[in-house]
């Protein structure tokens, strides 16, 4: 259980820096959150989930309509800048 939130936390880190640096390169949020929609849609048709959170994540993306993921996109970034 450990080293899945350790992943996790790694992967929010990530995900953190990503933002940051899109940031400083003077993308909008509602650019970077468009960003993260397309990599959702990415992820979710071609990666399998490694652990608990990425299947929860997955499971969520599945179940939405395009504007909710769009939501679930930006709520994404905005974790992602919170842990940063």
């Amino acid at each position: 259980m450990a080293t899945m939130l350790k992943v996790f936390d790694r992967w929010k880190e990530f995900l953190g820096e990503r933002v940051e640096q899109a940031e400083r390169a003077g993308m909008t949020e509602e650019t970077i959150s468009q960003l993260a929609f397309q990599i959702g849609e990415f992820l979710s048709d071609k990666i399998d989930p490694e652990n608990k959170e990425e299947r929860v994540l997955k499971d969520l993306w599945d179940v939405c309509d395009e504007e909710e993921r769009k939501v679930l996109a930006g709520a994404m970034v905005k974790l992602a800048k919170a842990h940063h």
